[in-house]
């Protein structure tokens, strides 16, 4: 295995309570509870808000199973972005009120 990453991955922790304000306001608008799941941990971004910031990072996917993700054939439905915009709105909501 060859290092070619600059970039170190990261892990968050989920007991601040912003990651239980957005768990709430992503199952309010989504027919199923949100869950917690590993990924994406190795985004460069999220890893340097650790590191310079010190601030942990929610990064919430809203694709489909189906949707073929970094495929050739790679797709992203436009019920899920809606449903996305309407999501990070109630975060928003939720983490200011």
């Amino acid at each position: 295995f060859k290092d070619h990453g600059a970039s170190k991955a990261s892990v968050m922790t989920t007991t601040h309570p912003a990651f239980a304000q957005a768990r709430k306001a992503l199952s309010d608008e989504w027919p199923n509870a949100a869950a917690f799941t590993g990924g994406g941990g190795s985004i460069p971004i999220a890893g340097h808000f650790k590191e310079i910031l010190d601030m942990d990072t929610m990064l919430i996917g809203f694709g489909k199973d189906d949707d073929g993700l970094h495929s050739p054939n790679e797709k992203f439905d436009l019920s899920s972005f809606h449903k996305g915009i309407r999501s990070w709105a109630r975060i928003l909501h939720a983490m200011t009120s």
